[in-house]
């Protein structure tokens, strides 16, 4: 009997996926409804912001931010880059938060700059490179975990390969010789009779 007969469902693996006894959840079910409410309780916070902030503000420390910034950003893109070219399982989340520093990075970039041609510059940027490098990050993330279970299927492909050509040459090993050798002590034994 499977846990799914033991929770009154089918037993058909492919049917009636609503059972929630037999999925695996992927993070504690504390998560969903705390993410939630957080989600909710920062509307009104934007809504506070957008009608007490000032429309212009001098930063003394405007150019540590942005500089700090773009080195966390060169250190995502190298981390998936490392990640991508080792195969690694873990690119996903490097990729995820590469693509998040980059649209942040694209935001900043167009909302901080002033009218004019750095303006252009800024939007001409975040058009054709940090946006379109942000979805191939998220492409990639998308994407590992199969990448991934496909890697997985061919090693145990070729690990059963292995397996079966190791336990054909152990019998061949075992087998007697069917050579000139064998035929050799056939007729010398026949000579003898």
């Amino acid at each position: 009997m499977t846990t799914r007969d033991a929770a009154g469902g089918t037993g058909d693996p492919g049917a009636g996926t609503d059972d929630r006894t037999t999925r695996t959840r992927p993070v504690p079910r504390w998560v969903a409804p705390v993410f939630g409410v957080l989600a909710l309780l920062t509307v009104p916070w934007i809504g506070y912001l957008a009608v007490t902030l000032p429309r212009q503000s001098v930063s003394a420390h405007y150019r540590s931010a942005w500089v700090g910034f773009d080195i966390g950003l060169v250190l995502g893109l190298a981390v998936t880059a490392v990640l991508a070219y080792r195969g690694h399982r873990r690119v996903g989340l490097a990729a995820t938060a590469t693509a998040t520093l980059l649209v942040v990075d694209a935001w900043f970039d167009v909302t901080s700059t002033p009218a004019g041609p750095d303006l252009l510059a800024s939007v001409v940027l975040a058009l054709l490179v940090e946006l379109p490098l942000a979805a191939v990050c998220l492409w990639i993330a998308g994407n590992a975990e199969r990448v991934t279970e496909r890697r997985i299927r061919q090693l145990a492909l070729r690990a059963r390969l292995a397996t079966e050509r190791a336990r054909v040459a152990e019998q061949t090993m075992a087998e007697p010789r069917r050579g000139w050798r064998a035929r050799r002590a056939r007729s010398s034994t026949a000579a003898e009779r």
